[in-house]
């Protein structure tokens, strides 16, 4: 019982770093990445839908995003859409292609996009932490209720702390080489 508990609570962290990853990968660091328009959404016949459902985005060099929708239409849709998100992006098209040049990021900005991100990483300790004190009483009411001994709870509690411990590392190696990502660009 405690090793389906501790499998859970792996499987949890494991999904609050796969958050926190997201999260970071959607951040304008100077450099073009598709992630940043992950959340803004277009009207698309009547339903909300994100730009890569309704339109092709690569990413032809470090400093430039192109947007090509599948439907003209869609190009002035798209384009507003950005213009409204807060990116800070100035988009332009052709009538076909949209480009969406990447500017380089100041000095200024750098310090606050790092205090950002060690926020998400404080966010996604204290995730962490939060996982592992459910994991804990879950053990400890399995304990009162005679189901597990007092030698399974403590071995329990010990990998529980290790899976915690491993997790927060992990938050922290991210957090480190986004702030260089950011830094460096």
């Amino acid at each position: 019982m405690v090793n389906d508990i501790i499998h859970g609570t792996k499987t949890k962290m494991s999904v609050a770093i796969n958050f926190l990853k997201s999260e970071l990968g959607k951040l304008r660091t100077g450099r073009a990445s598709p992630a940043i328009l992950d959340d803004i959404r277009v009207e698309y016949y009547g339903t909300l839908a994100p730009i890569n459902q309704v339109a092709n985005v690569t990413v032809p060099d470090a400093r430039l995003i192109t947007i090509q929708p599948w439907e003209a239409n869609m190009v002035t849709v798209i384009e507003k859409a950005i213009l409204k998100s807060g990116l800070g992006l100035n988009p332009s098209h052709d009538g076909k292609v949209i480009k969406l040049p990447i500017p380089p990021l100041t000095e200024e900005r750098r310090k606050e996009l790092v205090r950002y991100v060690k926020k998400l990483g404080e966010d996604g300790k204290i995730e962490v932490r939060n996982i592992r004190r459910d994991a804990n009483e879950h053990c400890k009411k399995l304990e009162k209720s005679e189901h597990v001994s007092e030698d399974d709870l403590k071995r329990g509690e010990k990998d529980i702390q290790k899976l915690t411990d491993d997790h927060i590392k992990l938050i922290d190696d991210i957090v480190v080489q986004k702030e260089k990502e950011i830094m460096t660009i």
